[in-house]
């Protein structure tokens, strides 16, 4: 894929799974692992990874039962199946990738699913992750304990594909292409307008494999049973996220209105410098196929040195807890 020029490319084992992966950038620089979301892959990053290669050392993978990575399962039933599909289980596997491409600590950027497993990383994996930016959540937990008609309506999908198997699997796989282009299409964007041809043919030839629907499945699944336990039982155990964090969401995503009406955007804990943010304009895909930079974002010095995709809007502006305010300008067009 010539959007990865200077990439190298490849399987990695990282426990029980073997993750594809990108990796590239400057390797002298710190290391930042990219998390994409669903339905896509890592591909998603394809213009961030250009605009961050010179300030970082870029891991970039498809996470376990997405793109070229490794789709575990069938399990022999219905709860191992989900297991295998954990937000635990796929950090567990970024801490593997990390750990054997020699990157003992790292800064972290997830999006929408991969948001949801970086956010288990920096819970299970306290000393190995350096700085944290999640895009596009509110936590799984808070989420389902917030449902009402409005949430269900917009992410009827969180409700669809925690069916038991094979029923969305049947449905999604009897024309799985229209079901990932209205997926695409939706969640505040409401054309494909934004995803670049090069992109959608990438999704396209993962997405629509019999695993791999089973495999996106799945991971709804585990985030309606496993992963709640495991999230409880974090916050039971007064489990806080230690380092320094970024939160970014889409004026118009569904997770801004439950985080500020439902009283979720907080802090995980006191010293972290969590941010209220808000991309102005951008919809429920907040980092899609065009990327820009944020140099530095709210006091954060180099977070991510950017990574952010906006939206159709001139600027994004990030409020940090001192009340500093910083602009960036948007180079691209992005999401609707």
């Amino acid at each position: 894929m010539s959007w990865f020029d200077g990439f190298d490319s490849g399987l990695h084992p990282a426990g029980e799974v073997e993750l594809f992966a990108r990796t590239g950038g400057n390797p002298k620089k710190p290391p930042l692992l990219l998390l994409h979301g669903y339905p896509q892959t890592h591909a998603m990053w394809h213009r961030v990874a250009q605009r961050l290669a010179a300030d970082f050392s870029l891991v970039i993978p498809d996470l376990r039962g997405y793109g070229d990575s490794t789709k575990p399962g069938p399990a022999a039933t219905p709860e191992a199946d989900h297991a295998l599909h954990s937000k635990r289980a796929m950090a567990a596997d970024m801490a593997a990738l990390m750990n054997g491409l020699g990157h003992s600590r790292f800064a972290v950027a997830g999006h929408d699913r991969g948001a949801r497993v970086a956010h288990r990383l920096a819970l299970d994996h306290a000393d190995r992750v350096e700085r944290l930016a999640l895009i596009d959540i509110v936590p799984t937990l808070d989420m389902y304990d917030m449902t009402e008609m409005r949430f269900a309506t917009y992410y009827y999908h969180w409700f669809f594909l925690i069916q038991p198997a094979p029923l969305p699997e049947r449905m999604i796989g009897g024309d799985p292409s229209f079901y990932l282009r209205w997926t695409l299409g939706g969640w505040g964007a409401k054309s494909l307008g934004h995803v670049e041809p090069e992109a959608l043919a990438e999704y396209e030839r993962c997405f629509g494999r019999a695993d791999a629907i089973h495999a996106a499945c799945e991971d709804y699944r585990a985030s309606a049973t496993i992963d709640l336990e495991h999230d409880r039982a974090s916050r039971a155990a007064g489990a806080k996220v230690a380092c320094d964090m970024l939160v970014l969401w889409g004026e118009r995503g569904v997770g801004l209105h439950e985080a500020e009406h439902g009283g979720k955007a907080r802090g995980d804990h006191p010293g972290a410098l969590a941010l209220r943010a808000q991309a102005h304009g951008a919809g429920g895909q907040l980092d899609l196929e065009v990327g820009t930079l944020l140099k530095r974002v709210g006091g954060l010095d180099g977070l991510l040195e950017g990574g952010v995709a906006l939206a159709r809007k001139a600027t994004a502006c990030v409020e940090d807890p001192t009340q500093h305010v910083l602009d960036g300008q948007v180079v691209a067009d992005t999401t609707g």
